[in-house]
Parts: C-alpha cells; sequence; structure tokens
C-alpha cells in the first residue's frame, strides 16, 4: 500500500512539470533581483516565488490534462499519470485548482496585484491560447513563448510594482530566446511531433526553414539581451557577458547550417540554450553588485 501510494504521489508531483518549475524559478529570480535592486527584500522574494510557483504548477496540471490525447503518441510524454492511468481526471483537476487558488491568494495578499495579473496572464496564454494555438499552427510556438516569458516580468514587478522599460526588455529577452530554444527540441524531436501530428515548424514546413528561424531569432535574442544595459537598466560587466553569450550562440545557430547531423546540432543547440539561460539569468541577478 505505501508503494502505491508513493507512486501516486510521485505521479501527481510529475504532473506539475517540475523542471519548468525550476527553470521559471531562475528567470522570475532574475527579474525580482534586478528589480530590486541591491535592496535586501527576502520575505517579498520568498512569497512572490511561492506564489509564482504554484501558479506554474496549476498551469502544468491543466495542460497535462488538455494534453493526455496527444501525450499516449509521444515517446517522451507517454508515462505521464494521465496516459497511464495513474492519475484521475478528476483528482487532478481538483489539485490544479487548489494549487491555482493557493499561488493566486499567496500573490494578492504578499506581492502585489500588478505581479499577480501577469503571473495569471501567463496562467491563461499557456492552458488556453497556446493550448489550441499548438494543435492548429505553426505560431502556436510564439504564442507559448509569451506564457514563457511571463515569470521573469512578475518577478521584476513584485520587486518594482510597476512595468517599465527594463521589464519590457526583460520580457523580450524571454520570448526571443524560447524560439531557438524550442526550435531546437522539434527538431530533434520531430518524430515525436509528427506521431502526434503537431504543426510544429520542423514538420510543417522544414527543418531548413526552421534552422534559419533559429538563426534570426537567436541574433535578435543577443540585441535584446545587450539592449538592457545599452539602454541604461544593466551595467558594463552585464554587457560583456550578454555579448558573449548571444554571439556563442549564434556562431552555434549558423554552423547548424552545414551541420552532419542535424539532430545532433539540434541537441547541442538545446543544451546551449539552457546554458545562455542561466548564465544570463545569474548576470541580471548580479547586476547590481558588477560594474
Amino acid at each position: 500500500m505505501k508503494i502505491l501510494d508513493l507512486k501516486l504521489t510521485k505521479a501527481y508531483y510529475k504532473l506539475t512539470k517540475p523542471g519548468i518549475i525550476r527553470g521559471n524559478a531562475v528567470t522570475a529570480t532574475a527579474g525580482f533581483l534586478l528589480g530590486a535592486d541591491g535592496r535586501f527584500m527576502l520575505a517579498s522574494y520568498l512569497w512572490m516565488l511561492i506564489g509564482l510557483s504554484l501558479i506554474i504548477a496549476s498551469a502544468c496540471v491543466f495542460n497535462n490534462y488538455i494534453d493526455r490525447d496527444i501525450d499516449k503518441k509521444m515517446a517522451r510524454t507517454k508515462k505521464r499519470g494521465f496516459v497511464t492511468g495513474e492519475v484521475s481526471v478528476k483528482g487532478a483537476l481538483v489539485y490544479g485548482t487548489i494549487l491555482g487558488f493557493l499561488g493566486t491568494i499567496s500573490l494578492f495578499y504578499f506581492a502585489n496585484r500588478l505581479a499577480l495579473g501577469i503571473a495569471l496572464g501567463g496562467f491563461f496564454i499557456y492552458v488556453v491560447l497556446y493550448g489550441l494555438a499548438k494543435r492548429r499552427s505553426v505560431h502556436g510556438t510564439i504564442v507559448g513563448s509569451f506564457a514563457g516569458a511571463a515569470p521573469i516580468l512578475t518577478g521584476y514587478v513584485a520587486a518594482t510594482n510597476h512595468f517599465d522599460g527594463a521589464g519590457l526588455i526583460l520580457f523580450l529577452i524571454l520570448v526571443l530566446w524560447q524560439m531557438p530554444h524550442f526550435y531546437a527540441i522539434a527538431i530533434y524531436r520531430q518524430d515525436d511531433y509528427a506521431a502526434a501530428n503537431l504543426p510544429v515548424l520542423p514538420v510543417k514546413t522544414s527543418v531548413e526553414n526552421a534552422k534559419v528561424q533559429i538563426i534570426l531569432y537567436t541574433a535578435f535574442f543577443t540585441i535584446s539581451a545587450m539592449s538592457l544595459s545599452l539602454l541604461g537598466f544593466a551595467g558594463k560587466t552585464y554587457l560583456f557577458v550578454a555579448s558573449i553569450l548571444g554571439i556563442s550562440w549564434l556562431v552555434r545557430g549558423v554552423r547548424g547550417l552545414n551541420a552532419p547531423d542535424t539532430r545532433v546540432w539540434a541537441r547541442k543547440m538545446f543544451v546551449h540554450s539552457l546554458i545562455i539561460i542561466t548564465v544570463l539569468c545569474l548576470a541580471i541577478s548580479l547586476n547590481s553588485v558588477l560594474p
């Protein structure tokens, strides 16, 4: 009985997509610390992180519910709780609702309403708009990127209680980062997406087109990342780091045009994207103590 309970607990835990929560916690932290500008606001930070993480967890549970028909067709998702039958629909929906409610209460009472509004906006885009768009159009990726950029902006406005140019740039950085990040996944997981009949760019058009889009978005990402410093919102050390990261990613993207094994290159492009965003967020977080 204990083994069964442990398996069920693990299945519910995985419904929240912990990897996504951890990744968004990194970007939200960067946004908060940039907005705090060296001020020590531990309680505000922790409540922001708790509330946002609960809302993201809720969104992931509902996303799993919506995607349960296509998850069974993809190798990387066919072991999810809804597919295996470990998790009941009713139980999961109650679970997701409770998570969302607790997250909303946390941000409403302990952060600010602007942060809550952005977090809930990200929830709506991810669950509803992206949930519909990714099944119907190659543009579903850009819709999803708006949801993925909400956490860094939530962190920023939780610290500042206002939206300004720095917040807009942070949002754009994350939108533009996600496009090559996801296209790289779509290339090396192309068979999975084709099996699920999802119209991602490499499946709907061609891998070559996706490679060109990766280069373009990587270039725009580099410009947006550098602009945070060029427009006076970050220092010279950050500018140096952002430049090196963007250019290195762009070079790897260009090499993909003549890659002998496209899927191996795409996998490396994906891993590189994770390094890029982690180091960039670290540079943003430390901006107030670096020259």
